[in-house]
């Protein structure tokens, strides 16, 4: 108890340290622009200032009743990461089952491996008409391009990490009599979280991106509002849209890692991460 407790203070002190830092050259990042865009006087680059004033107009210009958030808020980014991330949930439950019925056929991968390493290197937005055609521009084809997208890297990462499950744990599951309709929720799953959770942060920026482009293309939700701002020479606004999805995109990457340490806690290693 005695080393124990030093130890965590240690590991405490080091992470409060690693997030001032991170923080500190944010906001340095941030003086910087504000300091060359005052000196540039450029038109499309406006100061710092003026775009987070712009995404306080955004946020925070509605009524006590709303809790003051401002109409961009129910309008666009509500209804945008609802969808987004509703996307990103159902392609994460598709993408665990067939990655884990794949890891755990001895032959599955020979047939299937070609054709996933295909649709995974198709870039994403180039598919966008085809779905356009084949859903119309509204939800269904955001919905599907979201889908579609974030799919695979969930897949792979799911079949390699089934197929990394130590041979040692099998053994002892099968000694102890474990009924092998078990397995895949007490032995398989659990010992391939670390690469299923590496498949979800990066299919979660992909469905950031995506959800972006599709909702430029049907005019709709936030890509709706940071093309507008951008056709009306707003460039304040546009650039305000900018850092908040930097923002959503940061803090729900930060919700993963949280949750992902939680859930992963019982492992060597991650419960003093905590």
């Amino acid at each position: 108890m005695a080393t124990t407790t030093p130890t965590r203070s240690n590991r405490a002190r080091a992470l409060l340290g690693s997030t001032a830092m991170t923080w500190s050259v944010f906001v340095v990042a941030l003086v910087t622009w504000e300091l060359v865009a005052g000196a540039a006087d450029s038109f499309y680059f406006p100061r710092m200032t003026e775009i987070l004033g712009a995404a306080v107009d955004l946020l925070l210009s509605g009524p006590a009743s709303h809790l003051f958030l401002g109409d961009a808020v129910f309008d666009a980014i509500l209804p945008s990461l609802l969808l987004a991330l509703g996307s990103w949930a159902l392609a994460s439950v598709v993408g665990v089952v067939i990655g884990t019925a794949l890891g755990r056929s001895p032959w599955a991968m020979d047939y299937f491996g070609a054709l996933i390493s295909f649709f995974r290197s198709i870039p994403p937005v180039t598919l966008m008409p085809v779905f356009i055609v084949l859903f119309g521009a509204g939800p269904d084809m955001r919905i599907a391009a979201i889908v579609f997208s974030t799919l695979w890297p969930i897949v792979i990462n799911t079949v390699d990490g089934v197929r990394s499950v130590d041979s040692v744990k099998v053994d002892t599951a099968r000694s102890l009599g474990t009924p092998r309709r078990y397995w895949i929720g007490m032995i398989v799953l659990p010992a391939a979280m670390p690469k299923i959770f590496a498949g979800l942060r990066l299919s979660l920026s992909i469905a950031i991106l995506l959800m972006v482009v599709a909702e430029i293309v049907s005019s709709s939700g936030i890509g709706k509002e940071l093309a507008a701002s951008q056709l009306n020479s707003e460039y304040a606004v546009m650039w305000a849209w900018v850092l908040m999805l930097g923002a959503i995109g940061y803090l729900l990457n930060t919700l993963l890692l949280a949750i992902e340490r939680l859930v992963l806690g019982w492992q060597p290693g991650r419960g003093d991460d905590v």
